[in-house]
């Protein structure tokens, strides 16, 4: 006897496959758009480690480890996003207190400068786009969309610690 779960398609009524199905469609369409969307707006700049700069700002100072577990990411990849925001001036290393061997990550006045021009360009794009929304549909997106990224992230095996329960403002924009 096997113990594997039955396919989604024998054990959802017709009503919730037929959701599920297309948000399995619609997921891999809104990773295209949003690698596209990044493409176009990395110009000049490593934008991948830009983004580091959100859980930095929101978490405080971190080991670059627990940045990796942060953002999900490979620490090699994060390694090198780290080298290239400290190169730019907008991380700096410090001593960690508890630990002498280890250091802490740690936002600087000019990363906060380019996290701070990263979220107007984000929410000027979001506003562009949203134009036409209702205030109502906003929101509803908005809730409804951290709900579907706090289970997926829940969903991974990984502590479920690892990951904020709701969007910062910051990040949400």
């Amino acid at each position: 006897m096997s113990s594997t779960p039955a396919p989604a398609s024998t054990t959802l009524p017709d009503d919730r496959l037929a959701g599920v199905r297309t948000l399995g469609e619609q997921l891999p369409r809104l990773m295209r758009v949003i690698h596209a969307v990044k493409a176009q707006a990395t110009e000049g700049r490593d934008r991948a480690a830009l983004v580091l700069l959100f859980p930095l700002t929101r978490l405080g100072p971190l080991r670059q480890g627990a940045l990796a577990e942060q953002v999900h990411a490979d620490p090699s990849t994060v390694s090198r996003h780290v080298a290239a925001l400290i190169e730019r001036g907008l991380v700096q290393r410090v001593a960690d207190a508890t630990d002498g061997r280890a250091s802490l990550l740690v936002v600087t006045d000019a990363g906060r400068a380019a996290l701070e021009q990263l979220r107007a360009e984000r929410e000027a794009h979001l506003s562009r786009v949203t134009a036409d929304w209702s205030a109502e549909d906003l929101r509803t997106l908005a809730s409804l969309f951290g709900r579907l990224v706090d289970d997926l992230a829940a969903s991974l095996p990984t502590e479920p610690t690892a990951v904020p329960a709701a969007p910062s403002p910051e990040e949400s924009s």
